[in-house]
């Protein structure tokens, strides 16, 4: 899932994959695990994401409150969890495919055309 190793070896997002396999396992849950309930699950985890952000100015939404803060960290780590049992499920290195899609972007967005600027890549 990912090559970037820690000390002593562990790679994070294995370990965290290995984790989930065993949590989903020890409930039954890997038959609920389709592909297709995970990525609408995932749906549901990030729009609870945005919910604490509702409202809120720019200013406001950098400078959250220490609870509020904790709410959205809690639904990052839903979206985290749900996105790497979904990569497991469908056998995606997410880490590989992360970097393949940073190289597309890249093409997409050139810094002389992109830099400052919001503009989708089709526009620029």
């Amino acid at each position: 899932m990912g090559d970037t190793v820690e000390p002593g070896g562990a790679d994070p997002l294995i370990a965290l994959r290995d984790a989930l396999r065993v949590f989903a396992a020890e409930r039954d849950w890997e038959r609920f695990h389709a592909p297709k309930n995970l990525a609408a699950a995932l749906s549901v985890e990030a729009a609870e994401l945005l919910e604490p952000f509702q409202w809120l100015s720019e200013a406001e939404s950098v400078a959250l409150p220490p609870e509020t803060l904790e709410a959205v960290r809690r639904e990052m780590a839903d979206v985290l969890l749900y996105l790497v049992r979904l990569a497991d499920r469908l056998d995606v290195d997410l880490v590989q495919a992360a970097r393949e899609k940073m190289v597309l972007n890249a093409a997409k967005y050139p810094v002389e055309k992109a830099r400052g600027r919001r503009t989708k890549y089709d526009a620029l």
